[in-house]
């Protein structure tokens, strides 16, 4: 179906979750009045009381729901782009997008998962393609931040050169439920995450005359103590960087998370040891998931007290340059508002012609960071060699 033939441009699937509430609601003051959006779910009265709570009483509302790929399909060929907040991904996410893929709908999701977004490339990539949608994943602060920051870090070096980036995260925010459920999987699923990263590697061609490796960095004192950051967000990075030429004939980035005082590196560094061990067993695993719902989330007050920096330090061509990402709270405020400002530049934007499962720098690049930066993100040059 074409896409004005469709009638909506943007369906928010999961507006009932806490981070999903928070989407609808910077959507209800965000967008033009000539978007047609609508809010999917499972729950009709529910989704009702976000309408109304969100002071949007006339949204239309659609039955969906994760284990019924049917309706997935109906909504899917409804709506120009679908967003969704449901995770565990790896759980509850496939079949949207393969629902997205078949109809030529662009996709946007918040997943931090490595395993899920394997496979996702793996089986539905080639499908999008043909179908010419953009499968977008990790559209909140796993990994818009991380992913557009050294884009725009690059943007600021010599080309044809190789360049090296260097990422360091600050952040303050409390994580809520669906973060800790989604978290706690990935890390209990280090073989299948294998698995699927070797299942995309047999399918996935890479570029010839250019390499570009993303991983987490290595301890180091920078000013303060910078640990290595496992996360989904450097290969994020890597996969922009094999995709676009102008970063370089051979690019690096590294990912640390940024710690002033050695003590706190340490006691960091034990506390996430500790967590991925008992996530290992499947009785400790149980009592920590039970220990907070998902669609739990931090109150108005926490979130107001959230922040995150992001620093790049960019080297290439004999120039160096310094540059940072930053915002309000990273986990729910600023993840809400990075998922609905992908899904407008998804539906409305003149954007480059690819598809298939990109990154947010291959799919929106520039349009998204001028979007974000409207929106109260700051994307600056702190420093640059060449002034």
């Amino acid at each position: 179906m074409p896409d004005d033939q469709r009638p909506y441009d943007i369906v928010l699937f999961g507006a009932t979750g806490f981070t999903g509430a928070l989407t609808a609601q910077y959507l209800a003051h965000n967008t033009d009045p000539g978007c047609r959006w609508a809010l999917a779910g499972r729950n009709p009265a529910k989704l009702k009381a976000v309408a109304e709570r969100i002071g949007r009483p006339d949204l239309p509302l659609l039955h969906a729901d994760a284990t019924d790929p049917a309706s997935l399909a109906e909504i899917a060929r409804q709506a120009r782009v679908v967003a969704t907040t449901v995770g565990p991904y790896v759980s509850h996410g496939e079949p949207l997008v393969a629902a997205c893929a078949a109809a030529g709908t662009h996709y946007a999701d918040i997943t931090g998962e490595p395993e899920f977004v394997d496979l996702m490339f793996a089986r539905h990539h080639e499908q999008a393609r043909r179908t010419g949608a953009k499968l977008v994943h990790a559209c909140g602060f796993d990994s818009i931040p991380h992913d557009l920051g050294a884009y725009f870090t690059v943007k600021h070096l010599p080309e044809g050169v190789p360049i090296e980036v260097d990422g360091f995260v600050r952040a303050n925010g409390k994580p809520s439920g669906g973060t800790l459920h989604s978290a706690l999987m990935a890390v209990s699923r280090s073989r299948q995450t294998a698995e699927a990263a070797r299942a995309r590697r047999e399918v996935e061609s890479r570029p010839t005359g250019r390499q570009a490796r993303g991983s987490a960095g290595t301890l180091r004192y920078v000013g303060g103590w910078a640990l290595p950051l496992p996360t989904l967000d450097p290969q994020i990075v890597g996969r922009s960087a094999r995709a676009l030429e102008r970063y370089g004939p051979d690019f690096t980035y590294r990912h640390h998370i940024a710690v002033r005082r050695l003590p706190a590196a340490l006691a960091l560094a034990a506390g996430v040891g500790a967590l991925v061990a008992l996530a290992q067993i499947p009785p400790a695993r149980s009592r920590l998931l039970g220990r907070i719902t998902s669609g739990d989330g931090p109150t108005p007050e926490q979130r107001a007290a959230g922040w995150f920096k992001i620093t790049f330090l960019g080297r290439g061509g004999g120039e160096r340059v310094v540059t940072e990402v930053a915002g309000g709270d990273p986990g729910y405020d600023e993840t809400a508002k990075m998922l609905a400002e992908s899904a407008l530049c998804l539906a409305f934007d003149d954007l480059p012609p690819v598809s298939g499962q990109v990154t947010t720098a291959t799919a929106m690049g520039d349009a998204l960071i001028d979007r974000l930066r409207r929106a109260g993100i700051t994307f600056r040059v702190r420093s640059d060699s060449r002034k």
